[in-house]
């Protein structure tokens, strides 16, 4: 299917750009969330007539990701967690549990953009976690997970 992005896609293309990607990828994920249209010719007309506005508010997300990930890089965050003696955790620190830790520290992240750079976190240690805030903007933390006393 051709489409024309309205912002910025990884692996996809820029914004404004026509590309053909899968039909299911298109219907299901890019044109729902807003991130693309169908390439019609009234589709392109009227993307060209909204192609600063949308350059400009791609622009202003940038920056703003960019003003969260000088703040967030370099942050360490603490999770106490249930453990057993010999340091496994009965259970794991999951992605949600990360949002919520980075929630109270004043930072409004979804459990999506949070990528645990080891793998799955399964035993006491300090982790690298790293947030994707917007297309090409990531802040790398540490991720310190401590017994539950």
């Amino acid at each position: 299917m051709q489409i024309i992005l309205l912002e910025k896609v990884l692996n996809v293309g820029q914004l404004g750009e026509v590309v053909k990607v899968k039909d299911g990828y298109a219907r299901n994920f890019l044109i729902p969330q807003g991130k693309a249209r169908r390439a019609t010719a009234t589709a392109m007309a009227e993307f060209e007539a909204r192609r600063a506005e949308l350059e400009a508010a791609q622009a202003g997300k940038l920056a703003a990701a960019q003003g969260v990930a000088e703040k967030m890089t370099g942050l360490q965050l603490t999770h106490a967690s249930k453990a057993g003696v010999d340091g496994r955790l009965f259970g794991s620190v999951t992605n949600s549990d990360i949002a919520e830790a980075l929630k109270t520290q004043g930072f409004e992240v979804s459990k999506s953009q949070i990528k645990i750079v080891d793998g799955n976190i399964k035993a006491i240690g300090e982790y690298a976690v790293q947030v994707a805030l917007f297309t090409d903007v990531a802040a790398d933390i540490t991720l310190l997970v401590t017994p539950a006393i």
